[in-house]
């Protein structure tokens, strides 16, 4: 079968080999992968690989083999997946804890841009409790994860500034629920109960500074890949009682998550942001462009394969 791997070279950071099909744990589906989202953290892990480093997080396609032990969905039935490697491939095994059924009003495309972005934001509005009636600040909101937010975050009741680059992705935030649109985070109207704050370096600070008194800042990135400096006097004398929060979406299983998101957008209460949809034989031009934040939103790649 066919696989993308890493090459190690920034400029065309991928590459076809010919690999064995994998063979699957006793809990594990093999998929037969139609359709695939690269994510931009997996951009920044392909400029200098690791040994053995095998991408891919989030696909969607057709079981082929189910798990030996009985769980999971049947041959035949199509899936989306989140497994912990190897999914840019055109066979993938993944843990049935990591699958969800797809109706077939949700398409493999669709459903590739789920995984990873939908999981990150049902569990930062867990982690950030009821948002219904609260006012929050969301920090790099142009990208997959930030999309998702919005929308979930709005459509549970909650107050949301987003902080976006452009005014074409601020209008589309707005349609998707948001209260306001700022293109600088100094600029927003705060104070917020709660900030999702997803670019670290100077943006950290400027939105902790718009915390309301025993507001909450939950940190889930960095894209700006800048190292965020707080100095201790500005937070003490800053809004009182603050908390900031480390968070991680990371924690299988994912199965219940995918099946929530699946649901929400069969319902038509979410909707993906897929800014471009290209042939695998574009992954290498996809990936940088990704990396270089010239992509809205989500990519997704598929292998010519449909069910």
């Amino acid at each position: 079968m066919k696989r993308l791997i890493p090459t190690g070279d920034p400029a065309r950071p991928v590459e076809f080999t010919e690999d064995t099909t994998p063979v699957p744990a006793p809990d594990e589906a093999l998929i037969r992968v139609e359709a695939f989202a690269p994510n931009r953290g997996e951009t920044f892990l392909l400029e200098r690989p690791k040994p053995g480093l095998i991408p891919g997080k989030d696909i969607a396609g057709l079981v082929v083999q189910a798990a030996a032990d009985g769980s999971g969905p049947q041959a035949g039935t199509r899936v989306v997946g989140h497994p912990p490697k190897g999914g840019w491939a055109e066979y993938a095994a993944v843990p049935t804890h990591s699958l969800a059924e797809l109706p077939d009003a949700v398409s493999s495309v669709v459903a590739a841009a789920l995984p990873l972005a939908g999981i990150t934001a049902l569990r930062l509005l867990r982690t950030a409790g009821g948002v219904a009636g609260r006012r929050v600040l969301l920090t790099g909101a142009s990208g997959g994860v930030g999309h998702y937010l919005t929308e979930l975050a709005a459509g549970a009741g909650a107050e949301v500034t987003v902080v976006t680059a452009t005014e074409p992705r601020a209008e589309r935030l707005l349609a998707l629920g948001a209260a306001a649109a700022v293109h600088d985070v100094a600029k927003a109207e705060g104070p917020f109960d709660v900030v999702l704050e997803s670019t670290g370096g100077a943006g950290l600070p400027a939105a902790l500074s718009h915390l309301t008194p025993g507001g909450t800042l939950i940190w889930f990135g960095q894209a700006s890949r800048t190292p965020a400096t707080l100095d201790f006097f500005d937070f003490f004398s800053g809004p009182e009682g603050a908390t900031i929060r480390h968070f991680h979406y990371a924690g299988a299983p994912y199965g219940r998550d995918l099946a929530t998101l699946v649901r929400l957008v069969r319902d038509g209460r979410l909707h993906p942001e897929i800014d471009r949809t290209e042939d695998w034989a574009k992954a290498a031009e996809t990936l940088v462009d990704l990396r270089e934040r010239r992509i809205r939103g989500k990519a997704v790649l598929t292998t010519g394969v449909r069910s």
